[in-house]
């Protein structure tokens, strides 16, 4: 079961999160199982966690949101998309959805969001998954390559076959044929009276891409005082090196890769991806 829950973020702004599993009939004083927070990345939405939030259900409350901009939550045309508006959105998660002590786990921008959260308030959070998300700068050329690569979208799509087809196959980003990736994109469309189009603003998620890219993130990262896991799929974006110093950095930081992944780690592999965070999750639960 799958059940929608409104949630009010920050400035008003209305999100949708989405509960797996039939709702808990109540968190009694004995109930020691944290409650889980899905944040997905840049384009993304709650349903890309469904695989993990699932089997993540069958030992927590499992919750995943769509953030501002995203999935079915609203995309305001003269909104906020800072850092601090989708954090401030991640925190009003927790509290009023009262799964705190949370269990953050959030890919690539979601990490960031997560980790920020973690920082800022450790009140609200327990542990924290970082999944794919580089805390060094990624700066100027890399936000003009995105403004390059939405120009080459083909949209709108005439079907779905297309859109698995193109990101799948066809999109100059793409290495090698990646079904994983076009399936994602599927996820993210939706049909109009001239094709499929994303869900989502180009416009938007530039703006809210702008607000992180030319920055680092290490002091943040240096303030997360709860137990974190570091994820990396080993053809992702985040390095091997840059990983470690990550979790050197992280007062309580652990590292696990995922072969044969790329940065869509959960979806590309998501038997490796649960055998790589179950073992973090299980420490978690009998500290």
């Amino acid at each position: 079961m799958v059940r929608r829950i409104d949630v009010t973020g920050a400035a008003g702004v209305r999100l949708a999160a989405w509960e797996f599993a039939d709702p808990p009939k109540g968190r009694s004083e004995t109930d020691r199982s944290p409650g889980v927070l899905l944040l997905h990345g840049l384009m993304g939405r709650a349903s890309h966690w469904a695989s993990t939030a699932r089997w993540l259900a069958e030992r927590h409350r499992a919750v995943a949101l769509d953030q501002r901009g995203h999935g079915r939550s609203e995309k305001p045309a003269d909104g906020s998309f800072t850092r601090e508006a989708y954090v401030a959105d991640a925190a009003a998660a927790v509290e009023r959805l009262d799964l705190a002590p949370v269990i953050l786990i959030g890919h690539s921008m979601g990490a960031l969001t997560a980790w920020q959260l973690a920082a800022e308030r450790p009140d609200l959070v327990q542990a924290l998954v970082i999944c794919d998300m580089r805390a060094s700068a990624l700066g100027a050329a890399s936000q003009r390559e995105w403004v390059d690569w939405f120009r080459s979208w083909p949209v709108p799509f005439a079907t779905l076959a297309d859109v698995r087809k193109w990101f799948g196959e066809d999109d100059p980003w793409v290495e090698r044929p990646n079904p994983a990736r076009g399936e994602f994109f599927a996820e993210v469309m939706a049909e109009g009276l001239d094709g499929w189009r994303p869900v989502f603003s180009r416009r938007q998620m530039l703006v809210s891409r702008e607000t992180w890219v030319h920055d680092a993130h290490w002091d943040s990262l240096a303030q997360v005082q709860c137990p974190t896991l570091v994820v990396r799929g080993l053809d992702g974006e985040l390095g091997r090196a840059e990983a470690q110093e990550m979790v050197r950095v992280l007062p309580r930081g652990a590292y696990a890769e995922v072969a044969d992944a790329g940065h869509l780690v959960h979806y590309d592999q998501p038997a490796a991806w649960r055998a790589a965070i179950e073992p973090f999750l299980d420490g978690v639960l009998t500290s």
